[in-house]
C-alpha cells in the first residue's frame, strides 16, 4: 500500500482559507502519476464524506458541497497533492484523509470514494491518518 502522509491542518477563522497537502512516501505498485488522488472528510459524529479526486493528467472533481471553493492540484515529480480551500465556513470542520488508488468503478455504500451520490466510486486501497481542519466562527 501506498504511505500517505498529510499535513497543513489548522484552526482558522469562518471565511478564511487553508492549503492541505499530501506527500507519497512509498508502497507504490505503479507510477505515481498513474493514481488517483483524492481528499475525503470526516467531521465528528457524521460519516466519511469525498471532496476531491485528481487524475495523473491533472482532471480534477469535486463534491457539489466545496465547488468552486475548494482546488485540487498534484506535483508528480514531488508525489504530493494539494487542497487549496477558500471561504470556509464551520461546515468544512473536519478531520481531513488523503487517499490514493487505481480503480474507479462500482463499489458498495461502504467502500470507496464518492463525490457524487450512487454506486460509482474511487477504490482507494490506500488512506493517510488525517490532519484536523476546524473553522471557527
Amino acid at each position: 500500500l501506498v504511505q500517505l502522509i498529510e499535513s497543513g491542518g489548522d484552526t482558522v477563522q469562518s471565511g478564511g482559507s487553508l492549503r492541505l497537502s499530501c506527500v507519497a512516501t512509498g508502497g507504490f505498485v505503479a507510477p505515481y502519476n498513474v493514481y488517483y488522488i483524492g481528499w475525503a472528510r470526516q467531521a465528528p459524529g457524521k460519516e466519511r464524506e469525498g471532496v476531491a479526486v485528481i487524475e495523473g493528467d491533472g482532471s480534477a472533481e469535486y463534491s457539489e458541497s466545496v465547488k468552486g471553493r475548494f482546488t485540487i492540484t498534484r506535483d508528480n515529480a514531488e508525489q504530493k497533492v494539494y487542497l487549496e480551500m477558500d471561504d470556509l465556513s464551520p461546515a468544512d470542520t473536519a478531520m481531513y484523509y488523503c487517499a490514493a488508488g487505481l480503480t474507479y468503478g462500482n463499489y458498495p455504500a461502504d467502500r470507496g470514494l464518492r463525490l457524487t451520490p450512487g454506486p460509482w466510486a474511487y477504490g482507494m486501497d490506500s488512506w493517510g491518518n488525517g490532519t484536523l481542519v476546524t473553522i471557527s466562527a
